[in-house]
């Protein structure tokens, strides 16, 4: 693949939803270059690049062609490469239950920041880890000013909340039941079900393997929400997923830049 048709993906690092689709390439050895975007500064050149008037990501790019959001990318991979991932045979049960799991995206979302936004310094060591000075900059400065927007359009309140944790346990019941009957979540073999159920329950497992999910000051201050699900065979199946076929996060950045470590105000954790 040159580099003209090369494969770009955009991202947000805490964002689970760039988490499936990046797992996704990473499992079936599809190159790609990653392009980690700042939060709130993401939301220019995604309105620009997506054509959707929306913010979102993930977005992926091969040349002057832009597919924005997960599913949408699934669905364009899927019509360019065999995914082994998503056999024909199997391809309606599979994205039913990526379904599934993305209708929560938002709630685990929603669930984790109530916590974490009284951790200011966390939640903005965690946005500029990709910035260049002037974004990390930036963010530092208006703050004050996104965070209110942010939890406005992000519905970040108790009463939402409550109903997202109860969203939230639904789909962690139903994953309970699901995997009693295997390891994996349609037939006997990893698909993209199991991709998608792993990565948006990600945040609330804490797998070791991801660089944010598995920070300790990310399982204290905004994990520690999930405390009531820390036993559940459901998020230790997450855990085991992220084990045996995760691989390394972020693999096609090279060099990536310390979480956290390095933020003045922010014990390192241990």
């Amino acid at each position: 693949m040159t580099e003209q048709t090369g494969l770009v993906l955009y991202t947000i690092n805490m964002s689970h939803y760039s988490e499936k689709i990046r797992w996704l390439l990473d499992y079936e050895g599809i190159a790609y270059r990653e392009a980690p975007l700042t939060p709130a500064l993401h939301a220019l050149p995604m309105l620009i690049k997506g054509r959707l008037w929306q913010t979102t990501v993930p977005l992926l790019q091969q040349g002057s062609v832009c597919v924005q959001d997960s599913p949408r990318i699934v669905n364009w991979l899927a019509r360019r490469y065999a995914l082994r991932t998503l056999p024909p045979e199997s391809d309606i049960e599979i994205l039913a239950i990526q379904k599934r799991f993305d209708a929560i995206g938002k709630a685990v979302a929603r669930f984790l920041y109530l916590p974490g936004f009284a951790h200011g310094e966390l939640i903005r060591a965690i946005w500029t880890q990709f910035s260049s000075p002037w974004e990390a900059r930036f963010i530092q400065l208006a703050y004050p000013l996104i965070k209110p927007v942010f939890s406005l359009k992000l519905d970040i309140n108790e009463k939402h909340v409550a109903i997202a944790e109860q969203a939230i346990d639904l789909e962690i019941r139903w994953l309970e039941q699901r995997i009693l009957s295997g390891r994996y979540l349609v037939g006997n073999r990893f698909s993209l079900a199991d991709i998608a159920a792993a990565a948006l329950l990600a945040p609330l497992a804490c797998p070791v393997q991801h660089p944010i999910y598995g920070h300790p000051l990310f399982r204290e201050k905004m994990a520690i929400a999930a405390g009531k699900w820390e036993h559940s065979p459901a998020l230790q199946w997450v855990r085991d997923l992220y084990a045996s076929h995760r691989g390394v996060v972020w693999q096609s950045m090279g060099e990536v830049p310390a979480l956290l470590d390095a933020q003045p105000g922010i014990p390192s954790g241990g």
